[in-house]
C-alpha cells in the first residue's frame, strides 16, 4: 500500500484516505469482535446442551441460583440488542 504525501496531497485527498484507513480499521474491529461473540455463544449452546454439566441427581437450589445468574446476565445482553428492559423507548 503507498502512502499519500501530506506535502504533495491536497488536504481533501487526505482526509479521505484516512476516513477510508479508518472506516477499513472499524470493520475489521467489528468482524473480530463478532468471532469472539460468536464463539462465547457457541460455548453457552455446548453447556446448555450438556444441562450445564450438571446430572439431575445433583441439581439443587445452589444450581438454579447459578442459573438465574448466567439468565440475568444475558437478559442484560438481549434488553440492550434488541432495546428492551431498561433500554426501551
Amino acid at each position: 500500500m503507498t502512502r499519500l504525501n501530506p506535502q504533495t496531497t491536497p488536504r481533501h485527498q487526505l482526509r479521505a484516505e484516512k476516513a477510508r484507513r479508518n472506516k477499513e480499521a472499524a470493520l475489521n474491529a467489528f468482524i473480530g469482535k463478532k468471532a469472539e461473540i460468536d464463539e462465547m455463544l457457541a460455548r453457552l449452546q455446548g453447556l446448555s446442551d450438556e444441562h450445564f454439566n450438571c446430572h439431575p441427581d445433583e441439581i439443587g437450589w445452589a444450581t438454579v441460583g447459578s442459573l438465574e445468574h448466567y439468565a440475568c446476565l444475558l437478559e442484560r445482553i438481549t434488553d440492550s440488542a434488541f432495546g428492551e428492559g431498561e433500554y426501551a423507548e
